[in-house]
């Protein structure tokens, strides 16, 4: 099939690539220019892992192409696809702008049979306002459906075509029959495509990622409780997941979660039930212990060395929200550089993928941005984990005491069983398990 992806983001670019890779022929269309220009000569302006390969391959293929002008993409294009960006209003509600501009322009370039698909992430009832404001653009009835995506960072690439479940929210079987065709290829190990409305589709998104985020919430509370009670979080969390009822799956206790979904759709969810008059106590309760979570290193450094970090060096691993992403949006390692900046510490930090994002920020307020983890630590009084890259999870112990000042670790990802941070001398904290302290030991 011809397609047409707007926007060249986290999940438009990998939706018209896999589609790409799976013989159609795409053409992705973004009003960045640059960026255009960039993804022409391979440059790929995320990472995620395999998607550089899988763009440079179909690029020169003849199957995948970029350009900013819609007029070359959308007259022949059979399924246009709406993946532009819905970030967080200062409502907490979703910005839709982008896709009400994007509605304006393809309007009079459709073709009569094409079906228009909104992969972004929006609100229940969004689909059926872009159905509504085409037909009276178009002064005809145009196809228009929803298919959201349920990509993770990091693993978009399988998650796409290795799916779940694919979520289809249409109105006619013409719109069923041209996706179920679609998504034919990603359906051969019987998962199953699942037709809908387009309100149940959108609600489907929202539903899935609020849970999830309830189920990190809600075990960084217990995490916290287990601190208090001299419990030991990860005892707690294998005796729930093994109830196949509660599973392990987003079951790890840290630092809460972050990035460019969970936070904005856990609040998008709330705004829209508070505009309808309801009170949505779960999702504001989620919300808020998560806010507080990313937090938590901070406050047990700032208590640790009781609030003055001034003249202090600190090493800190793990600057992304997750590991295998360079994203950084409402990760908490920003938590924790604020406050040290702040607080006039000097910062060595360490991450393989997000450091040149971090520096976009921080700039010289960071002291270095180092090659390596173990030259991050190099005398520092501390360090700080806030992702848990693999890299990070077995480290030379000898190697990392000798570098650091004082061995003291604050890990906010559970990398280190304690018994063997015991071993080696180091303080250590954790979270929702007991702190090693040599000091008092």
């Amino acid at each position: 099939m011809k397609l047409a992806v707007i926007g060249t983001g986290y999940v438009g670019l990998v939706t018209g690539t896999c589609f790409s890779d799976l013989g159609n022929e795409v053409t992705c269309i973004d009003v960045n220019q640059a960026k255009v220009e960039g993804l022409k000569q391979g440059i790929i302006p995320i990472y995620e892992p395999g998607l550089s390969e899988l763009v440079l391959r179909n690029h020169e293929e003849g199957r995948l192409n970029f350009t900013t002008n819609a007029a070359e993409a959308i007259p022949d294009a059979e399924v246009i696809y709406i993946a532009v960006g819905t970030p967080q209003s200062d409502s907490g509600a979703a910005d839709l702008s982008a896709v009400w501009k994007v509605v304006e322009g393809i309007a009079p370039l459709l073709r009569k049979d094409a079906l228009v698909v909104v992969k972004s992430t929006v609100p229940v009832g969004t689909n059926g306002k872009v159905y509504d404001m085409l037909n009276k653009l178009c002064g005809r009835e145009v196809n228009v459906a929803s298919n959201p995506e349920f990509l993770k960072e990091g693993s978009a690439i399988s998650d796409f075509m290795y799916p779940d479940r694919v979520v289809c929210g249409v109105r006619n079987r013409e719109a069923e029959a041209l996706l179920n065709t679609l998504h034919a290829p990603l359906l051969r190990t019987g998962k199953p495509i699942l037709f809908m409305s387009p309100e149940s589709s959108e609600l489907t998104k929202y539903a899935a990622n609020a849970l999830l985020a309830t189920k990190i919430s809600f075990i960084n509370e217990i995490a916290n409780l287990s601190e208090k009670v001299g419990a030991d979080i990860n005892d707690v969390r294998i005796g729930m997941g093994h109830d196949q009822r509660i599973g392990f799956q987003f079951l790890f206790p840290g630092l809460g979660y972050g990035g460019s979904c969970f936070p904005k759709d856990v609040r998008a969810l709330a705004s829209l039930a508070d505009s309808l008059e309801l009170n949505p106590l779960i999702m504001r309760a989620v919300d808020e212990v998560n806010v507080h979570q990313r937090a938590s290193l901070v406050r047990k450094i700032d208590a640790f060395y009781g609030g003055e970090v001034a003249g202090k060096t600190f090493g800190v691993w793990g600057l992304a929200f997750k590991p295998k992403t360079d994203d950084i949006r409402e990760a908490p390692a920003l938590e924790l550089l604020n406050y040290l900046v702040d607080n006039g510490a000097t910062i060595r930090v360490h991450d393989p993928e997000a450091m040149e994002n971090v520096n976009e920020i921080f700039g010289e307020k960071i002291a270095a941005y180092c090659k390596s983890e173990m030259e991050a630590v190099d005398g520092v009084d501390c360090l700080a984990i806030n992702t848990e890259w693999n890299e990070y999870r077995t480290p030379d112990f000898k190697k990392l005491k000798s570098k650091m000042k004082t061995p003291t670790v604050f890990d906010g990802r559970n990398l280190f069983d304690l018994a063997t941070m015991e071993k080696h001398g180091f303080t250590y904290f954790s979270v929702g398990r007991r702190p090693v302290d040599i000091a008092s030991s």
